[in-house]
């Protein structure tokens, strides 16, 4: 990847977006790896977090929105306790996140993640807790591939590792307050 660095092709709004978001300071790396070196995911990523830093801090929005990056953080926090600028970066990974999926952008190999969010976050508000069978289920379905884990369900069933029936929590009531009071908020913005 080549890039002509030049101050007139830097995008700081985008820079001061995720930094007033993340209430971090992304210029204040000073690029030492730490965080990269540190990752138990970097391997795996398309560019590793300190690149990802520099991307932003270049401002190069498009670059850093399509990367796997942030989809693959894990927020171990591990970056961010390594870093001796004391930088955020697994808030940062989480913002990026958020700035991406309101925009619609998603890699083709995290495609299927806005419909893995939907699923979890239904069965947190529907049963207070998550229901891992409801999960893989759904998910598998809507993603297209209706008997992925037909094989293994059974075994993990006798294991007792899943449950057939949904648990529920006591206080699911308080859960829905909490999506509501969240929904608020979003629409407030």
């Amino acid at each position: 990847m080549k890039y002509l660095l030049n101050v007139k092709n830097l995008n700081s709004e985008f820079v001061r977006e995720i930094q007033a978001e993340s209430k971090t300071r992304i210029l204040h790396c000073y690029q030492c790896g730490k965080c990269s070196a540190g990752c138990p995911i970097a391997n795996e990523m398309e560019y590793k977090p300190n690149q990802i830093i520099r991307m932003i801090q270049l401002g190069m929005e498009e670059s850093v929105l399509k990367a796997n990056t942030m989809w693959l953080c894990a927020s171990c926090i591990t970056c961010t306790v390594r870093c001796p600028r004391e930088i955020d970066i697994a808030e940062i990974m989480d913002v990026l996140r958020r700035y991406a999926f309101k925009r619609g952008i998603f890699p083709a190999a995290v495609a299927d993640i806005p419909v893995f969010n939907r699923i979890f976050l239904r069965n947190i508000k529907l049963f207070g807790r998550l229901y891992e069978l409801g999960l893989i289920g759904f998910f598998n379905l809507l993603t297209g591939n209706p008997f992925k884990d037909v094989l293994l369900g059974p075994k993990m069933f006798f294991k007792g590792k899943i449950n057939l029936i949904p648990e529920r929590i006591k206080n699911a009531s308080e859960i829905k307050d909490i999506f509501k009071r969240s929904a608020e908020i979003e629409h407030s913005d």
